[in-house]
């Protein structure tokens, strides 16, 4: 009877400390929460929804956390799954990560960061999505500027187009007449007529604007139009720097590090205003030059520098926006 009734007690006992035990964890997590939410180290939450290159993620997020210091706290996007969190805009890094968020749903602001304009036209969040983006993309404009910077005779530019797509350089061809640039269109029906339309459009331009059109400026079509532009001694100007290490004479960019401090400056402009700033190109970039192509064309150089300046002095005395 003894041993039964000191059992008895026992379980009464770890019964009680097991519930105090549960009782005094909650109490750590709220207490947790309630520090989170309420440190001055912790007064802005920005979410992250990062692309699928995890290293490329990780250096962004180091980046920005330089920028905006530490009274802001960056936190995956997936941390929302099971409670809403602080208020703060969510960042996506690509199309698939802005895609996902979308899909998702989420009554947030969204800054969408690596995709182009003609990407974010196309996309819609709904009657509650608030999307603005900086652009990665080199804005058309600032990409002939550099064609004209580097031949300053130039007069005359070449666009290739396919039929259903070429209206959309309207604007850009205004524009670069008010820099004495008369810039044409040439039409390509299919891959076919590539070759043919790049001829016709050399006849013209006294160099080519690659433009971001995937469907003519891709890894089977840039050897040739490459070649067929060098042997006409005509020169080749973006659609990005990466085209330049095969063969593309330059294109402007923008250094992560400079693309971070665009984005910093949108999420200050959340803080004070409660809204992000309208869609736009960061302001600083940084130009890729392929020089031994310019040694085969015989073109002299001035530095990378001089040419980033220069376009920057011409877009400054335009009163229109890049685009």
């Amino acid at each position: 009877m003894t041993r039964v009734g000191m059992g008895s007690s026992f379980s009464r006992f770890r019964r009680k400390r097991q519930g105090s035990g549960r009782h005094q964890k909650l109490k750590g997590v709220a207490l947790a929460l309630l520090m989170a939410f309420s440190l001055p180290g912790h007064a802005t939450v920005v979410y992250l929804q990062g692309s699928a290159n995890p290293t490329f993620n990780l250096r962004f997020t180091e980046l920005l956390e330089e920028r905006l210091g530490e009274d802001t706290e960056i936190r995956a996007f997936g941390s929302l799954g099971n409670f809403e969190g602080p208020p703060g805009p969510v960042i996506t890094l690509g199309q698939e990560a802005l895609n996902q968020v979308l899909e998702q749903g989420t009554h947030r602001p969204v800054l969408a960061l690596l995709v182009g304009r003609s990407f974010l036209k196309g996309v819609s969040g709904g009657e509650d999505a608030s999307i603005s983006a900086i652009f990665y993309d080199p804005p058309l404009l600032r990409q002939a500027l550099i064609g004209r910077v580097i031949l300053p005779q130039a007069s005359h530019m070449a666009l290739l187009a396919r039929p259903e797509e070429a209206s959309r350089y309207d604007r850009l061809i205004t524009q670069l007449a008010d820099y004495g640039i008369e810039a044409r269109v040439f039409l390509v029906s299919g891959e076919d007529a590539l070759i043919p339309a790049l001829n016709r459009a050399l006849g013209f331009g006294d160099f080519l604007l690659a433009t971001p059109d995937e469907a003519i400026y891709n890894a089977r079509n840039i050897k040739h139009i490459l070649l067929t532009t060098y042997r006409r001694n005509r020169l080749v100007i973006g659609p990005s720097h990466a085209f330049v290490r095969a063969g593309v004479l330059a294109s402007s960019y923008v250094p992560l590090s400079d693309y971070t401090v665009a984005v910093a400056r949108y999420i200050r402009e959340w803080e004070q205003t409660g809204k992000l700033p309208a869609a736009s190109y960061p302001t600083e970039f940084s130009i890729e030059i392929n020089r031994q192509v310019a040694r085969s064309l015989n073109i002299p150089l001035p530095d990378s520098e001089q040419i980033v300046d220069e376009v920057k002095r011409m877009l400054e005395q335009s009163s229109e926006a890049p685009e």
